[in-house]
Order: structure tokens, then sequence, then C-alpha cells
């Protein structure tokens, strides 16, 4: 039997609250019929109710053991004269006669009353003088019956509404049997036999995360190794990282190396609307871990109910009262059966301070995005199941793909295959991979929309512009494509630039200016040429303005402000949002910073366009023509028109 339930408090057992609220719910019932019946009569005195006998005021009576209930004749209706036969054929529609409606209004017509029963033996002889209807109902009272219509009945309905109710609020809150089933844990176990079927071996890139959590592994195989030389088994370990880096995949794996249970909750399923549930659910899944253990809890997104406490008005009870439990559970729970929390989260600056101490998340891994051999080791996981052409180079689609996360390595892999299918192909190629890239980035092509001669001209000098100033600067990364061929997601045409053999971790501030300068090549190229400016420049402007505020706010390399931290990163590992750290006045100083940078930088992509203008419009007329061009065609027309002009067009000794 279940001592939980045995020694629950009276107050907190839902049957007792149930039947609680079935005998109020009938009393009121009972009270709301019998007020609705007495409702409908006047109560008046034995005295009133002769002299309405005297009056020729009464029509009928009915003596009962208790009372006279008294019914006052009915207004007198008399029929129309003549027949009106508009209006017997508007009631015949309906089934009824003009006889019939007066009928019923003078029934309606009849006021009732009431009066205490009084024994009066002139009274039967005045009705009958009077030619009044009087009679006694036939009392035909069965206490069972009584009882049932009373009070059995009402309970029963009130007891399938509680039950219709509690069922469907059971599946909101994920329990397990109607109103027994609140609070109840919906941890999704995965035993030996039924296990979650992930290993290492499924999970690429993360080879520092897999290494720290093979400990923790080992640890469940070999416990008494560890025991010997007197360590304990860690607690807890925290996944933190970026959405889409494999933290759930990554818990999932320690579950099947280890070859034990697995429970996996997200931190959003312990919250609920009535508070007390979330520490309910709590107790259970512990209760349930401990049964099974050694195993391993998995709380996804735990930042839902781990958020760091406060006093503030908007603060959750329910939340709280949750976050305490898990708590005082990690303490209570006996490490050395082999019980595991692992947890992950995307804001691990919004986490409170007791749940982040050793003894109860004793490790925090980060989970990064992966390298330039991380991702190549990520692709090869996700294609191993497509069938490829035997000359794929994964090492390309890595470069191009710095930044990336493993979701989105995946889904690159499933595009490319599924452009292989709408191309008739039973194979994937290389020329579907790097597409893939494309097409995430990017978006698809858009083949309806059709640009003007005029606009097509001005998108061509805008991108040429931008892989010229590339070109023409040693400190930037060399250009894979150009095209003109307009995207979903609302570019009209791109430059695409792709490190050669190694990815770059740290940037200098020549590094950071070339890159602006390649940004505001567009609009400078569309001033040299058109002498106009158009919104086609609108994302390069945002991302040269906020690389030129992140290299004075945050790197310091600006010479005003030196090495000042004036903003710092807030969720770093979601939208990066930047907080101001200083005054108005400097915040004043740093956009007029920001603006003498980007002017400087602007300048300098107008020199190098001057520069090269021959080879300017020669580029930009051949892409005007085949719509995209290949890095290596870029160079091939660039570098044949330099050597025809004799200009020595590199800009590695440009002024800062």
């Amino acid at each position: 039997m279940n001592n939980d339930k045995k020694n629950r408090p009276p107050f907190r057992n839902p049957l007792l609250i149930f039947l609680v609220i079935s005998i109020v719910a009938t009393i009121l019932l009972n009270l709301m019929v019998f007020s609705l019946q007495s409702s409908s009569k006047q109560e008046i005195s034995y005295s009133d109710f002769l002299t309405m006998l005297d009056e020729d005021k009464v029509d009928e009576v009915i003596i009962s053991q208790d009372r006279f209930v008294i019914y006052e004749k009915p207004i007198e209706i008399k029929e129309p004269e003549g027949e009106n036969e508009a209006a017997e054929s508007f009631l015949n529609m309906f089934g009824i006669s003009s006889s019939e409606v007066i009928k019923r209004a003078r029934e309606q017509s009849r006021k009732v009353y009431y009066t205490g029963y009084i024994y009066d033996e002139r009274l039967l002889e005045r009705l009958d003088e009077k030619g009044i209807k009087y009679s006694t109902p036939i009392q035909n009272n069965n206490p069972i019956l009584d009882f049932f219509l009373t009070w059995i009945l009402p309970l029963g309905i009130i007891y399938l509404l509680f039950f219709i109710l509690t069922r469907s609020m059971s599946k909101r809150f994920g329990g397990g049997g109607g109103i027994m089933g609140i609070g109840q844990s919906n941890a999704k176990m995965y035993n030996v036999e039924n296990s979650t079927g992930v290993t290492f071996k499924d999970v690429a890139g993360q080879e520092e995360a897999k290494e720290s959590l093979d400990e923790i592994v080992d640890y469940l195989h070999n416990p008494a190794k560890y025991r010997a030389i007197g360590a304990k088994q860690p607690r807890g370990a925290l996944l933190v990282g970026p959405p889409g880096t494999g933290k759930t995949l990554l818990a999932k794996a320690v579950a099947g190396e280890a070859k034990v249970p697995f429970f996996s909750l997200s931190g959003s399923e312990f919250v609920e609307m009535f508070v007390g549930v979330g520490a309910s659910r709590v107790r259970d899944l512990f209760k349930q871990a401990s049964a099974k253990a050694p195993c391993i809890i998995f709380i996804d997104e735990i930042d839902a109910i781990g958020k760091s406490r406060d006093s503030q008005i908007s603060s959750n009870d329910e939340r709280e009262q949750t976050l305490n439990q898990l708590l005082n559970e990690m303490d209570g729970f006996d490490s050395s059966k082999g019980l595991v929390i692992i947890a992950a989260t995307n804001r691990p600056e919004i986490l409170d301070k007791a749940l982040l101490r050793p003894g109860r998340f004793d490790r925090r891994i980060i989970v990064e995005k992966p390298d330039l051999k991380g991702r190549e080791d990520i692709l090869k996981v996700h294609i191993k199941n497509v069938k490829t052409e035997p000359d794929i180079n994964l090492h390309d689609m890595a470069l191009a793909t710095s930044g990336a996360a493993g979701a989105d390595l995946a889904n690159m892999v499933n595009e490319a295959a599924l452009r292989a299918v709408r191309m008739g192909r039973k194979t994937v190629s290389q020329e579907d991979l790097m597409e893939s890239v494309e097409v995430i980035i990017a978006g698809k092509e858009k083949k309806d929309r059709i640009l003007s001669e005029k606009e097509k001209e001005i998108v061509a000098f805008h991108e040429v512009g931008h892989a010229l100033a590339t070109a023409a600067q040693k400190h930037t990364q060399p250009v894979h494509k150009i095209t003109i061929v307009p995207r979903t997601m609302g570019s009209l045409g791109y430059t695409m630039q792709m490190p050669e053999e190694e990815e770059r971790y740290l940037m200098s501030s020549d590094e950071i200016l070339d890159q602006i300068t390649v940004f505001l090549a567009g609009r400078a190229a569309e001033e040299l040429v058109f002498n106009t400016k158009t919104t086609g420049a609108a994302n390069d402007i945002e991302r040269a303005t906020l690389l030129a505020r992140n290299m004075i706010t945050q790197y310091g390399m600006s010479e005003k402000f030196g090495m000042a931290g004036l903003e710092s990163i807030q969720n770093k590992y979601l939208d990066g949002r930047s907080v101001s750290n200083c005054s108005e006045e400097t915040k004043t100083a740093v956009d007029n910073e920001i603006i003498r940078v980007l002017k400087e930088c602007y300048d300098k992509a107008m020199r190098i366009l001057v520069d090269n203008r021959t080879a300017l419009d020669e580029i930009a007329k051949y892409l005007i023509d085949k719509e995209t061009i290949t890095g290596d065609r870029f160079m091939e027309i660039y570098k044949s028109v330099t050597e025809t002009t004799g200009g020595d067009n590199n800009d590695e000794e440009s002024e800062r």
C-alpha cells in the first residue's frame, strides 16, 4: 500500500475534497430548486383568502395537509367578433387555433397564492355555494425515491461532471489517472531493454563535452574503483550552449552508453496553473528514479523552473515552489546509488545561484558550436545514411558553414537530399550540398521575381563592389561566389566569402576595418557608377555598424576610449543582445566615433573602386550576362584586367 497516500493530510486528499464539494453543491442545488418553486406563489393570510371568496376572485383551491393553494380567477378575454381568416391561417401554421391561444392566455393570467392550513367546517360549504372547484392531491410519498431524487441523483451528476473535468485536467497536467493523476510525473523512461538507441558514436563535433560526460558513464559502470580512492560521483551536470548544438543528444548518449534507465522531462512540464502541482511532480520523479537507480534524469530547458528567485511582484509562486522542491530533492538523494541529473539550458545567466552550486550541479559542460573539424565530423554522421556520389567533398561544405550548429548541418544534408530528388537523381552531388548551404543561409531562388534591366545593373555593380573590395585587401577571406539571382529571404543578390583552408577564431583591428570596408563597398559602387543610393545596402550598413560598435565598445580597439568595456553581452547563447554600461554622454561620443569609422571605411572603399573601375565594369557586365560567377572565375577576370591596365590594385598598405 502507498504510504504517501496513507499519510496524506486530509486537506490534501483529492477524494475528501471531491466529497465536500459534491455535498455543498447538492445542498445549494436543492435550495435553488425550492426557491424557484416558492417564487411562483405568493403567501397570504387566511382572512385574505376568505375575502377573496366573498369577492368571487377564487377559481380553484387545492387542499393539502399543511396549506391551501388558491388559484385566482383569470382575466376574462373575449374572443374577437367575426372571423379573421389571415390570423387563423397564421396560427394554423403552428398547429393551434385562436380559441386555444385565448385559453392559454387565461391560464397564464391566473395568480397563485397559498396560506397555512386551518380547520374550518364551513369552508367546503362556502366553496360549494360559490361553485369553486376544490381537491386534495393523493400523497404517494416514497422516502427512498425522494432521497434518491434529492441527494443521490445530484451527487451522481456532479461526480460525472467532476470526473470529466479532472480527466481533461489530468491530460493537461500529464497525470496518469484522472483526479488521482494530477501531480504525477510524466517522465519518459527508456530502460535497458528499450534503451535510447544513441551512443557517443552518434555525437560528433563535441569531443570535450563527451570527455567530461564519459567519466560519469564510467562511474555508473565501475563505481568501486572511484570509491576505493575516496572519489564521489558528480550529482549533476549542466549542459550549456546555443540551440541546436546537441545538448539533448548528448544526454541520451550518456544513458545509451551507461545502459541505464533514462528519465526525460522538459522544465516547462513541471510548472502548471495550480500551486503545488510542480513540486508534487518533482517528488514523484525522484521517487520513480530512486526505485530504478542507477539511472539518469534529464531536464531540458531547466531555466523554465530554475530562474533566479526574487521578491518582484511578477514572481511565480508555483515555479518557486517547484524550484525549492527540486533543490531539496537534489540534496536528499544518495549519490552512491548511481542517480545522475543532467540538465540543459541556453540561458545560464538567469539560473538561481543555489541551483548552480557544487553538490547540485557539480559540472558545467559547455556545448559550443562546432569548429571546422567538428562540422566535418557532424556532416559525416548525418550523411552516412544518404546515398552520395563518390567525389563529394565535405571539407568544402564545412568551410562554407562557419557558425552553423549541428541541427543546421543536419538540415543542410536533408535539403541536399531533397534537391537531388527534385532534380531526378538517385544520389546527392557536391552541387546539391553547396546549394543546400545557400538555401539555408539566403533561401531558395525566386524564379518568379524578374528585375528590370536598370535594377539588374544596380544589383550587379553592388555585388561586384563587395567582391573587388575583398580582392583588393589582404585581411579578407576570398570570394567563393557572386550571384544576382533573388532569394526568398529578401536578398536580390549576394557575395559569398569562404576561408581557404582553416577557420579563424581571432580578428585583428585591421581585419575588422577591412571587413567594414567590404560591407560598404556595395553602396560605394552604386554612387560611383549611377550617382544614386538604393535600399539594397540596408543589411550591409546594419552589419557594418554593428561591427564598428563592437570594435569600439567591447573589443577595446578605439583610440578615443582605449580598453574601456562600454557594453556587455546578455543572453550569450541566444540573441546576444548588448547592454550599455556607460553614461548618456559617453553613448553620444560612441555614436560619433562609430560614424567616423564608417566614413573612413567608406572613403577607403570608394578609392578601391575608383582605382579598379575597369575591373568593376568588366566583371559587372559578365555578371549581368551570366547572373552567377564562381570565385575562381571572378579572380581570373580581375587578374586579367589588372595585368592589362598594368596597375597594382592591391591595397595592402592602406592607411587605417
